[in-house]
């Protein structure tokens, strides 16, 4: 896996940004409003990152760890396949998610996430994918679920399904309430009765 290293000035500086990105949006966040946020100069910032588009890759490729982590815990713990699949697909939203919900330009981050990380964001969506078909194979071996489709086909559709719902520009609220049907729907439908 390809961590992003634990260095306070760099974590400032991510943390600065995603609040700047959030408030202001990524098109007119400056890096001086980064390194005021971070209590930096802009020379200093400049010595960690090369430009905010390297600030947001590195928030994109952090993002993703993160989701990655939280989804392979929730389906690692114990519970039904149902409350495993609910707590991951809750635990890939993270608080990224949040943020952006929250925000007023949180579409316009996801757009420039995309424009600007495509190949950290196709490779995210794909180590996600993985998670949950890997998870989904054990399921079936066990025979714990049902499938129709491959646990390939499977979880990308849940993927994508995820994808969706962010893409909605629902508030917050509306957002989890929706990743709890979709996490309800899912687990009825691969369990074996």
């Amino acid at each position: 896996m390809n961590e992003i290293s634990a260095d306070p000035k760099r974590d400032a500086i991510l943390g600065s940004a995603m609040t700047a990105f959030a408030s202001y949006g990524f098109r007119k966040t400056s890096m001086d409003d980064i390194a005021r946020g971070a209590g930096m100069s802009r020379p200093a910032v400049y010595m960690h990152f090369r430009n905010k588009e390297d600030i947001l890759r590195s928030l994109v490729e952090m993002t993703y760890l993160e989701a990655a982590d939280g989804v392979r815990a929730a389906l690692e713990a114990d519970g039904s396949v149902a409350m495993r699949l609910r707590n991951a697909l809750l635990a890939q939203s993270g608080r990224i998610t949040e943020l952006l919900l929250k925000s007023p330009h949180g579409m316009e981050l996801m757009d420039s996430g995309a424009d600007v990380a495509m190949d950290l964001v196709e490779a995210g969506e794909a180590r996600l994918s993985d998670l949950y078909a890997d998870w989904l194979a054990a399921e079936m071996s066990a025979g714990r679920v049902d499938l129709l489709k491959s646990p390939d086909h499977v979880a990308q559709t849940l993927t994508a399904a995820m994808k969706g719902l962010k893409k909605r520009g629902a508030d917050l609220a509306e957002y989890q309430a929706r990743v709890e049907t979709l996490a309800v729907l899912v687990g009825a439908g691969l369990t074996r009765g």
